[in-house]
């Protein structure tokens, strides 16, 4: 079983594989100061409520937008299960090109997502990712990643209208009944449900108009799920994209 660790901001998401089938999908907070010893517990009894063996893990990769976990995560999965985890960065082979001004400054978590939608799906695509922040990237009909707009997630938007406002309470994320509601919990729920579908629909019209093509669109991220089903556009839910991508990097790597 090959263990993919993606580190995000808010989550770190585990998901284990066994060929091209994904067996499990884990979720930890992102902590930065957690040691390499408190992710080695962690990981261990995560992967235990999945029935999961530390014999069973023969490979790992990991991708990490929060540079200081890196080394604590390399470490704990060095001393559980005695491998090194390949990181995706500089140097590894990805199947697709860069197009950016500064190729090394692309997000590991966006690289998977394209290697993914890429291999799976084929090119071009308009990937959507939905979670601490909302990026939008686009492949080429060659393959080549040649592009990203990075947006403030949904929950960052709830949370700094609710911390912003004297006012205007927390609330959870299921769609009120109307777009114009009646009452506080409802208005703010019309304006995060529907606003960012409003929002990603608009983005993947700017996005096809400014490419001068029709792109097939892909939605991947934790909060995917919650907005997609609102949009207006067509789009394919693929919420373990990133995961995938890895599973494809580690094959093309170890």
């Amino acid at each position: 079983m090959v263990l993919t660790i993606d580190i995000g901001n808010t989550n770190i998401t585990l998901g284990g594989f066994e060929g091209d089938n994904l067996k499990f999908v884990a979720r930890l907070a992102t902590v930065s100061t957690k040691t390499a010893d408190e992710y080695a517990v962690l990981l261990l009894n995560v992967l235990s409520l999945h029935n999961v063996e530390k014999s069973q893990i023969m490979g790992a990769i990991i991708s990490s937008v929060v540079p200081p976990l890196n080394a604590a995560m390399n470490k704990a999965v060095k001393s559980i299960y005695g491998i090194e985890a390949i990181n995706v960065g500089p140097g590894i082979k990805t199947g697709i090109n860069i197009h950016c001004d500064t190729p090394s400054s692309v997000g590991a978590d966006l690289i998977c997502a394209c290697v993914a939608a890429h291999h799976i799906y084929g090119s071009p695509s308009l990937i959507v990712d939905m979670g601490t922040a909302t990026k939008m990237m686009v492949v080429n009909d060659k393959g080549a990643f040649i592009g990203v707009s990075i947006i403030p997630g949904v929950r960052m938007g709830m949370q700094a209208l609710a911390m912003g406002t004297a006012q205007l309470p927390q609330v959870s994320l299921d769609a009120p009944s109307m777009v114009v509601a009646k009452n506080t919990v409802d208005c703010v729920k019309s304006g995060v449900i529907y606003g960012n579908a409003a929002l990603v629909d608009g983005m993947i019209d700017r996005i096809c108009e400014e490419v001068g093509a029709v792109l097939p669109v892909y939605a991947t991220g934790g909060l995917s799920a919650i907005i997609v089903p609102h949009c207006k556009h067509k789009i394919t839910l693929d919420e373990h994209l990133v995961l995938k991508g890895l599973n494809i990097l580690y094959k093309k790597n170890s």
